[in-house]
């Protein structure tokens, strides 16, 4: 019997990450999502997400990755569909994949990827890091032909998420030079500790790149530098890294274990507990109540970088456990006045 849904029905909009399966077609070497199970074969059952639906019905969107998402059949995502419009949920689902298995057999994939439900974003980056197999990497040519692809049949290039490491750093602003003549968004996000990847990138070092994109006016093509110029203004972004994004967003693991992180699912840490003798609630947010996640330093409590640095928890964490908050935070104070500068100039501009 799956075990009970743990949340109280809450008006606010959700969102739910699903990975269907741990399995992958792709070998990277930075991946997070190596350890999210102990059956590597298992599927995750679609009651828990039916019922997760059921109790939260104005769930916006059902993020699908994994493991890589293609790697279970389109069957069973049509079934979801099913589901959503047996229902009236409004619910749309958004795909992250490599897109491997579309590119090999794309008749098998792009009625699913045509529904009006349905978004997919995929991945690259230049360098080595991102393998079809151990020895073959995944070159700017293959990715060419899977977009190319993709777009034939389904009408439209996808976004893709790029994972800045220590090892490709070098080429990071290259990904976004490559989205523009795509004409699609990059998203430069940096490795966490999780999984294949044993050490996070520091924090400090992609908001450099972010900098650096901006002042390249590459701006409209990379996702988190246009969260970057409003992060301190307060004003609502979409960027997942800030203090209260587990409020909203729950993580479903293959096994079914659940989340209000999918950073923190992937590590199998901080799974969400009851704790109504204590608090009073059906439920609560772990990493809200763990002192430890707090800030990486007690100096951060009064530092303007504060969000920044201290925005995403499982970052904090990353950051404590690898004894890197003191790296992060002589690059982040050398670089704190642009940052500053890029908001606030802007909202002075603006005014």
């Amino acid at each position: 019997m799956l075990h009970k849904l743990i949340d109280s029905t809450d008006p606010q909009a959700m969102e739910l990450i699903i990975k269907p399966t741990e399995l992958c077609n792709f070998k990277c070497t930075f991946c997070s999502s190596t350890d999210i199970t102990d059956d590597k074969a298992i599927t995750l059952d679609q009651q828990y997400i039916y019922d997760f639906l059921d109790r939260f019905p104005n769930t916006s969107t059902i993020i699908v990755n994994g493991g890589d998402p293609l790697m279970v059949k389109p069957e069973y995502y049509w079934e979801i569909i099913d589901f959503l419009e047996k229902r009236n949920y409004k619910s749309n689902i958004s795909f992250t994949t490599n897109l491997w298995a579309f590119f090999k057999k794309p008749s098998m994939w792009e009625d699913l990827f045509n529904h009006p439900r349905v978004g997919v974003t995929t991945s690259f980056n230049y360098g080595d890091t991102r393998r079809v197999t151990n020895t073959v990497i995944y070159t700017e040519d293959l990715f060419w032909q899977v977009s190319d692809l993709f777009l034939q049949r389904v009408g439209y290039r996808p976004d893709f998420i790029s994972v800045v490491t220590d090892e490709n750093e070098d080429t990071a602003i290259d990904n976004v030079r490559l989205a523009k003549r795509m004409d699609v968004e990059c998203k430069l996000n940096y490795a966490n500790a999780s999984g294949a990847q044993s050490k996070p990138y520091l924090l400090s070092k992609i908001y450099q790149k972010y900098i650096e994109v901006y002042k390249l006016g590459l701006t409209p093509w990379e996702f988190n530098t246009k969260q970057m110029v409003h992060r301190l203004q307060g004003i609502h972004t979409m960027c997942p890294q800030h203090r209260q994004c587990d409020e909203n967003i729950r993580a479903l693991n293959p096994s079914g274990d659940y989340y209000s992180c999918g950073a923190f699912g992937d590590d199998r840490s901080h799974p969400i507990t009851f704790f109504r003798e204590i608090y009073g609630k059906e439920f609560f947010t772990p990493l809200q109540n763990d002192p430890s996640l707090i800030s990486m330093k007690e100096e951060c409590l009064t530092c303007p970088m504060f969000k920044i640095c201290n925005g995403c928890r499982k970052t904090v964490k990353d950051l404590k456990d690898h004894n890197m908050v003191e790296p992060h935070c002589k690059i982040m104070k050398s670089i704190a006045h642009e940052v500053l500068e890029i908001n606030f100039g802007r909202a002075e501009e603006a005014a």
